[in-house]
């Protein structure tokens, strides 16, 4: 019976259910779970250092929820032959929807218009523009499941879409060759990125000369890509109109003056945990570390 510590909440059920008899969860691990463990599930948060992979010197792979390994010590887990099992797919919907939501929501000035109706200023409801995705320029930046997923959702509503990766190719019809020209073209930044060397901070002062007047800006992939000072001053410009948040730099983020300003939507690096995406995450990660454990391969892994 091979013990699989969760480092982080998870869903029992599921975990159990797709790990299978064989297999034994452990929720809220003491030193002696880490101890013999052979797998673990590790959620987002969760800092996967060299001294906590030594703590569980018998560990044959670890599963993290998502596709983000920056928090795991990936030089230690190669080291030492142990799988890092990712799940990319399982919130690939939500996040693109996540980030549609927080563009619908600056364009058409809903928390504006909330207080409007609220406070009983009905009458001033024309001096607040509301703005339309039919017709607009949406730029993805990232073009991996979750950008090609909300190119598909901009486009289905009549918006041109644009996209820039420094990384993976992009269909020649809708492909920005610099980060400067999508940003010239776009009424709708969205940020959807791996974090690397060379996308850490993309988006800081030099790159926001170049924005569209006006446009809305969304990160719904990694923190670091932006940086939140030269974001807040695009804003208070005027040179951004809005701009929507999932992530940051350090989660949970410091407070920040821009966070008080009603263009700002935030949300705590929820869009990828809906019911039906964390359900599959679970999943996901769970049937990674049961085929590890059952001498075969996983369907996808960081190492």
């Amino acid at each position: 019976m091979s013990v699989v510590v969760a480092l982080g909440p998870v869903d029992r059920p599921i975990v159990e259910k797709h790990l299978g008899a064989d297999h034994v969860l452990v929720s809220d691990p003491g030193a002696g779970d880490l101890a013999v463990a052979e797998g673990a599930i590790v959620r987002g948060n969760v800092t996967v250092d060299r001294a906590l992979f030594d703590s569980m010197p018998r560990l044959r792979v670890l599963a993290r929820t998502g596709v983000g390994t920056e928090l795991v010590d990936l030089n230690v887990a190669r080291e030492r032959s142990i799988p890092v099992v990712i799940t990319p797919g399982s919130n690939t919907n939500a996040v693109a929807e996540g980030a549609l939501a927080m563009m619908l929501h600056l364009t058409k000035n809903l928390a504006g218009m909330t207080e409007l109706v609220r406070d009983g200023h009905w009458g001033e409801r024309d001096n607040f523009p509301l703005g339309d995705i039919e017709g607009s320029t949406v730029g993805i930046i990232g073009w991996g499941r979750i950008g090609q997923r909300l190119g598909a959702i901009a486009a289905a509503l009549g918006a041109t879409v644009r996209a820039f990766d420094p990384v993976a190719p992009i269909p020649a019809d809708i492909n920005c060759e610099t980060l400067a020209e999508l940003l010239a073209d776009s009424d709708f930044v969205s940020l959807h990125a791996p974090l690397i060397e060379s996308t850490r901070h993309m988006i800081d002062d030099s790159s926001l000369a170049f924005v569209k007047q006006g446009a809305i800006l969304i990160n719904c992939g990694r923190g670091p890509l932006i940086d939140i000072d030269a974001v807040h001053r695009a804003l208070q410009s005027g040179k951004l109109a809005g701009v929507g948040l999932d992530v940051f730099d350090e989660e949970p983020p410091a407070s920040h003056p821009m966070m008080s300003d009603p263009r700002v939507v935030m949300t705590p690096h929820v869009m990828g945990l809906t019911q039906k995406a964390a359900a599959q995450t679970y999943a996901d990660a769970a049937d990674g570390i049961r085929a590890v454990l059952e001498g075969k391969t996983p369907i996808a892994a960081a190492s």
